[in-house]
């Protein structure tokens, strides 16, 4: 067998494994239909940690006071901030009764660690069920509390939402940036819906409070800057407590970094912590990465070697039909339409940026979280 031939059956198994992926994608959840279950209305903790966001805190809280939900109370976190943020939290707490302030002071045990300073917040809050959003962050609509607590039941202690970021015209990076999103929600909403839930977004998402103090909180990974949502939902979550919220009500929207720098930087944080997860999970998560970078090398490779290029063309265009039918569906219910037809571009691109963001990671560890 010529070395050509091992290539071209390597790219067969590469093909059949991304194949494999975005089958299962596509029908648990890039298909299924998004769920409204409203008028619970139980007790919600709104808990935002902010370090030096003082002008995010102006402009972004009155839309989460004015959700259209009876009873629910804003936990302001200030992280040691530098800026006024402490300052535009006491005025808001001082106009809104339903606004608790928690600030917290540099201590050398936990300096610049976000997660010591939710751990406050959580403590500080009065309801149990926990709803986790940024200070960056806006509601896409004023039922964004009701959707996303409807989600919560006598099993479910554990609701997973959607965080988009802003849309940006004529912006490559804006594109890569919500690209990306659209996967990484795409693979999380799956994976739980498979019964295998394996993280979350701090931009949106909600827990019980008991689930957290049951789980000792954050201890197990206090000492790692990252990880205070996935790591969290990576060890407590199973196929019975996690419910999906995906209603177009109830995204949070973000605005984008808008420097490949600044970008890279914010990747390379959240992706350190993906060494932490479970070993199923490190396992599926990896093989999907590596199918998908194995699928553009040798498909390049076989193709200047000039290997058959009718049987590469045929199964190259097998994997982009599946793919993007079950990115297309994802995007349309996530808003984010525009992405479908720069699909396989921005894929080559996030595979390349990732592959940089991993060595750098290897080479040295990311700095804390802001």
């Amino acid at each position: 067998m010529t070395l050509l031939s091992i290539l071209f059956y390597a790219f067969i198994a590469v093909v059949s494994i991304q194949v494999a992926y975005y089958l299962s994608f596509l029908f648990s959840f890039a298909v299924k239909r998004a769920e409204t279950r409203l008028k619970k209305n139980i007790p919600i903790s709104v808990i935002i940690c902010a370090k030096n966001e003082a002008e995010n805190l102006k402009t972004n809280i009155v839309l989460i006071l004015e959700q259209d939900y009876p009873t629910f109370e804003v936990v302001l976190v200030n992280d040691s901030s530098s800026d006024e943020t402490l300052d535009v939290m006491k005025g808001l707490a001082e106009i809104h009764t339903n606004i608790k302030l928690v600030d917290v002071k540099t201590i050398e045990t936990f300096w610049g660690n976000k997660k010591y300073a939710l751990t406050l917040g959580i403590k500080a809050s009065k309801y149990d069920f926990l709803v986790f959003t940024d200070a960056d962050c806006v509601p896409n609509s004023n039922k964004w509390l009701a959707h996303v607590s409807s989600n919560f039941s006598n099993e479910k202690s554990i609701v997973l939402g959607y965080g988009a970021y802003a849309k940006k015209g004529f912006s490559f990076l804006n594109k890569l940036i919500r690209f990306e999103t659209v996967m990484t929600a795409l693979q999380y909403f799956s994976y739980a819906n498979l019964g295998l839930p394996y993280m979350g977004v701090g931009r949106n998402m909600a827990y019980r409070k008991e689930l957290f103090f049951n789980n000792s909180g954050f201890n197990s990974h206090m000492n790692l800057r990252s990880g205070d949502d996935d790591l969290f939902i990576n060890e407590v979550a199973d196929n019975k407590n996690t419910a999906a919220c995906f209603t177009e009500e109830s995204f949070t929207i973000s605005e984008p970094k808008t420097s490949f720098k600044d970008w890279i930087l914010q990747k390379r944080r959240h992706i350190s912590t993906a060494k932490f997860y479970k070993p199923l999970h490190k396992f599926l998560l990896g093989l999907f990465y590596t199918s998908q970078l194995l699928f553009w090398i040798l498909g390049i490779l076989l193709f200047t070697l000039g290997y058959s290029w009718e049987w590469l063309i045929a199964l190259a265009t097998l994997r982009f039909i599946i793919q993007l039918l079950c990115f297309g569906f994802t995007a349309k219910k996530l808003n984010e339409v525009d992405l479908a037809f720069f699909a396989p571009i921005l894929e080559l691109f996030l595979i390349l940026t990732q592959l940089s963001i991993f060595i750098a990671n290897l080479i040295s560890k990311p700095k804390h979280w802001k």
